[in-house]
């Protein structure tokens, strides 16, 4: 046959999401009904449901009857879903997705128990545990129904309530990973109380980068109640990781949620954020991360004359006040060298050209493709004065 005469096929579909995202007190108490009426609402059949629990073991140091508390909700919802074999209690922090053998436990114990494409797969924790969780429950069996329910700041605002899951590899944050959405979010704001200071406050970083890129109004009310946030006021809280999540779910829904282009909006400060991260062995919190990317990523844009030395000003300002720091002495080692590695790695993890997101004033973004190398390095000599 000549091939000249086959004629090339085309496809094209969608595929439509939806999760909601529920914010709650005491989730696992007997008396909320909130996981309860979503797991019945679920149920299209007669068939009992298998769902596999991971926990965040530094949740147990707070609530040392966590997992007690956990089997005894679910008993009273035998005839709608079992747990399978016991909760798997894991460590968390940024270092559970580095290693490889939690990954395997995890993948094992979804073979173990059968937890197929119709069971569930509930991760409790912070940011790294849902991350690590998520990407396991998004490549077994090709993706398994996902449930998940931050527990800190920064994954009720962020992390939580994304697409995204990933693990870290070849000492790059976040090399492996998909795009898969949860099925559900619960926020449980009392879990909040157990953080200490630092992951508190941590969490406040993304809350004032989306308020920058997006809202004004957000950024004026979080710099108004900023004494609040940093008493751990959790009322104010509250609002806070409200606002910001329902920002977040803004931009996955009219965005470009699974970033086919070169751009990432949402990624204001990070690149920097991710190789700080590694320069220090993790030593910083994601948040603190964030909030000097953020601070050196301002700071440039004022250098570029994009954005008034005012605005600057009430930037670093709110960030001092809430109590991050805004320079760390790893942003100029090796002459600065390693920090402008971090721009290729980020266009690297980006898969196109190198876009990064500026500032042109507070809740106006502005991208550039290219940055300056003479300039960022006055940002951090400029940062270093400041602090």
């Amino acid at each position: 046959m000549n091939e000249s005469f086959l004629s090339p096929l085309s496809s094209q579909f969608q595929v439509q999401y939806r999760y909601s995202v529920q914010f709650t007190k005491g989730i696992f108490d007997l008396k909320n009904p909130s996981l309860r009426d979503f797991l019945t609402s679920e149920k299209k059949d007669g068939d009992t449901k298998k769902a596999l629990v991971v926990l965040d073991q530094g949740l147990i140091f707070h609530y040392p009857n966590l997992v007690s508390e956990i089997k005894d909700y679910f008993k009273g919802l035998t005839s709608i879903i079992q747990l399978t074999g016991d909760i798997m209690v894991i460590p968390g922090g940024e270092e559970c997705k580095n290693d490889p053998q939690l990954w395997d436990s995890l993948v094992n114990a979804v073979d173990l128990y059968g937890i197929d494409r119709h069971s569930y797969i509930i991760a409790i924790g912070g940011g790294a545990i849902l991350d690590l969780v998520g990407y396991v429950a998004a490549v077994s069996h090709r993706g398994i129904r996902l449930i998940r329910i931050p527990t800190t700041v920064l994954s009720q605002n962020d992390s939580g309530v994304g697409v995204k899951n990933s693990i870290n590899y070849q000492g790059k944050k976040n090399f492996l990973g998909t795009f898969a959405p949860p099925i559900a979010v619960f926020n449980d704001i009392l879990f909040l109380e157990s953080l200490d200071v630092r992951d508190w406050r941590s969490g406040m970083a993304e809350a004032i980068k989306v308020s920058l890129i997006k809202d004004k109004d957000f950024f004026l009310w979080i710099e108004s109640h900023a004494l609040s946030l940093k008493n751990r006021d959790l009322e104010a809280m509250a609002y806070l990781v409200h606002r910001c999540a329902e920002l977040h779910m803004e931009h996955i829904a009219n965005g470009d949620p699974f970033e086919f282009g070169s751009s990432r909006p949402l990624d204001f400060g990070h690149w920097a954020a991710h190789k700080l991260e590694y320069l220090t062995k993790f030593s910083i919190r994601h948040g603190e991360a964030v909030a000097i990317g953020m601070a050196l990523d301002t700071v440039y844009s004022f250098q570029k004359h994009f954005l008034s030395k005012a605005e600057m000003d009430r930037i670093l300002d709110l960030l001092k006040n809430l109590g991050f720091d805004i320079f760390h002495i790893k942003l100029k080692e090796n002459e600065k060298q390693n920090l402008y590695s971090g721009l290729q790695e980020f266009r690297e993890h980006l898969g196109g050209k190198l876009t990064i997101m500026l500032l042109a004033g507070i809740g106006i973004p502005r991208e550039v493709h290219e940055i300056d190398e003479k300039s960022l390095a006055n940002s951090v000599d400029y940062l270093e004065q400041v602090v």
